[in-house]
């Protein structure tokens, strides 16, 4: 092999190069998103159950209202809960940063303001920018504290 040595060695170096961010980074743990919940309430389902599948569940809801005409969730303790972004937004929301939330929100690529992508304090903002995930809940349903998009 002509100049192999030459070349296995910079094969090497280019190895080295992208394996840079890896070794920087090992042992280092992103902290996840510290979150303001209410302690004396319950989610519609278990929060085990939820972090793991929430929006498994706000697809069936969809599902469920838009194609079946269901208004009303039994979760698996037998709890009815209306099938509504309400439900959600009545825990799971700040009216402190509506306001913030608001004028600085992102557009959707529909053009819709959508402070689900918003650099605010929300509770779901927190968690969606953490797990790098961009909701187009606000594309549809009305944002919470009134105004429609």
């Amino acid at each position: 092999m002509y100049k192999g040595g030459r070349i296995i060695a910079s094969l090497v170096v280019f190895v080295a190069i992208l394996a840079i961010p890896f070794f920087y980074n090992l042992g280092r743990a992103s902290a996840g998103p510290v979150l303001n919940l209410p302690t004396n309430s319950q989610c519609v389902e278990p929060a085990a159950y939820m972090r793991a599948n929430h929006m498994q569940l706000l697809n069936q809801w969809r599902d469920a209202y838009v194609r079946d005409g269901q208004t009303v969730y039994v979760n698996s303790q037998g709890k009815s809960f209306d099938i509504n972004i309400d439900t959600c937004t009545k825990c799971h929301y700040s009216n402190s940063t509506a306001s913030s939330t608001t004028s600085t929100a992102a557009s959707s690529a529909t053009g819709v303001s959508n402070p689900a992508v918003n650099s605010s304090d929300q509770f779901c903002v927190t968690c969606h920018n953490y797990a790098s995930v961009k909701p187009t809940c606000w594309s549809c349903h009305n944002e919470p504290g009134g105004a429609k998009q």
